[in-house]
């Protein structure tokens, strides 16, 4: 079944059920779905719906920010509730170890040897930790075993 197809189905099961937040942080996440198949006319691959449903998350998660900082604790608790429907779609998270192994993989495959190489790691990297790892994250340690190759220089 496909992460779409999923998605329909929760929904569905959520207006059955009468789960008003599930219904709606389900909603949000299609609609957002749908546009973007409209802008590139076409229907969106589970990996591409990863990323989207990766950018759906960042964006909650600043608003809990901005909300906690507004003091409005009630819009926090809707957009942590928000956040929580779709975490449960997402697949698993790469621990640290997890990570660091497919960033050297693809430092060997790429045969990249300084920092000016990252573009090529970050590229074979990049649809492989979609969803699953923070790309910051996923940048910072590129960057840092690319300085270890090199020296440091």
């Amino acid at each position: 079944m496909s992460l779409r197809d999923r998605l329909d189905s929760e929904l569905k099961a959520a207006m059955r059920s009468g789960d008003a937040v599930r219904r709606d942080s389900l909603r949000m996440v299609l609609a957002a779905v749908q546009r973007s198949e409209k802008e590139g006319k076409h229907r969106l691959a589970d990996d591409e719906m990863l990323g989207l449903l990766a950018r759906e998350l960042k964006v909650r998660r600043e608003s809990v920010d901005a909300f906690r900082g507004g003091g409005r604790e009630d819009l926090v608790a809707n957009e942590e509730a928000a956040i929580a429907v779709v975490s449960e779609f997402m697949p698993q998270p790469l621990s640290e170890a997890e990570l660091r192994a497919m960033v050297e993989t693809a430092i060997a495959e790429t045969g990249a040897s300084s920092p000016r190489d990252m573009g090529k790691v970050m590229g074979l990297l990049s649809p492989r930790t979609r969803g699953r790892a923070d790309g910051k994250a996923v940048s910072q340690l590129v960057t840092q075993l690319l300085l270890a190759r090199s020296g440091g220089s």
